[in-house]
């Protein structure tokens, strides 16, 4: 089989080079381009003949899918994969593959630090330090006591939680079915509604498609007390994000940690969670550590050499 890594997976390229051997061994090719790119026609050229294409978290649109005559996997080096368009995979039997657990930890580590941010104003207080009019310490809140509802309790949510829970938090849940690991903690299940009008810190941790979309709107925005505060290190558009920079700078909710957003940075000068109030932004890097970019390097060359070996796992539309 003829196998192509699209781009860069934020690892050397020694480790690349040792991670493709067993697939070079077992006599298939293998091609790494080095450098990314989200241009359609040059995808269109990288991926035209090849069997298995390896891709991160860049676009990879129908055009490029329909050139791909030979096409039999899409491997995404990601855990999320809406951004492969998964219609026009599926019109050709393509099979499509993610790294599922690669950044549990990473992503649940920046969802405290937000968290922590909000509480006791770090990004603030440095800011403020640094004036000549420095106004006077911050005077903050604590983790300990207060009541976490996790919308999402999969591996993410559940690793997030874990690290709530060791804070001192109360726990409560959303999802659309109840996780054994979860419950284990002492999380409660409730419904959204319920979850947002008892949380003091909100946590959102569902994967983005039709059904979770705009999950969290201005209606269910509204439902949390103007002393909590969410955090986003899912996906942009669960969250109606205009109604909620509206609701942050009307003060009807006290601070939003968002590293997601309706699009990749960087953000159209307009968009409204840059003007919001009592909010720490970071450009889409909850995934992003040493550690999560070996482990999905691994997981992602894993999955090919399970493909060529005709034992396919981490698959996730057949």
């Amino acid at each position: 089989m003829k196998i192509k890594l699209l781009e860069p997976l934020r690892v050397p390229d020694e480790m690349i080079e040792d991670l493709s051997r067993p697939l070079k061994d077992l006599g298939h090719d293998f091609e790494y381009y080095n450098e990314k790119t989200t241009n359609t026609t040059e995808l269109v050229k990288r991926s035209r003949d090849a069997d298995i294409v390896m891709i991160a978290n860049n676009p990879y649109p129908a055009e490029v899918i329909e050139a791909a005559e030979q096409l039999q996997l899409i491997n995404v080096a990601f855990t999320g994969v809406d951004h492969v368009d998964k219609d026009a995979a599926k019109a050709k039997e393509i099979k499509i593959a993610n790294a599922a657990g690669y950044s549990n930890q990473a992503v649940a580590e920046l969802v405290i630090g937000l968290t922590l941010d909000l509480y006791r104003g770090i990004t603030q207080g440095n800011a403020d330090i640094r004036k000549n009019d420095f106004p006077g310490p911050f005077q903050g809140n604590e983790i300990k006591g207060k009541t976490v509802g996790i919308i999402g309790t999969g591996k993410i949510g559940t690793m997030t939680a874990k690290l709530f829970k060791a804070f001192g938090a109360q726990l409560i849940g959303y999802n659309r079915s109840e996780h054994k690991e979860a419950k284990e903690l002492g999380l409660e299940y409730v419904e959204l509604e319920t979850l947002m009008q008892q949380s003091d810190i909100i946590s959102v941790h569902l994967p983005l498609n039709d059904e979770t979309k705009g999950i969290v709107s201005k209606e269910m925005l509204s439902k949390m007390k103007s002393s909590a505060i969410l955090v986003n290190c899912a996906r942009g558009p669960i969250i109606d994000n205009k109604a909620l920079a509206e609701l942050l700078n009307a003060g009807e909710i006290a601070g939003a940690g968002i590293d997601v957003f309706d699009m990749e940075p960087p953000l159209p000068a307009d968009y409204p969670l840059l003007e919001a109030e009592n909010t720490v932004l970071a450009p889409h890097v909850g995934y992003l550590t040493d550690e999560a970019m070996i482990s999905r390097a691994y997981i992602a060359f894993e999955n090919t050499l399970a493909f060529v070996k005709g034992e396919p796992q981490n698959i996730v539309q057949e």
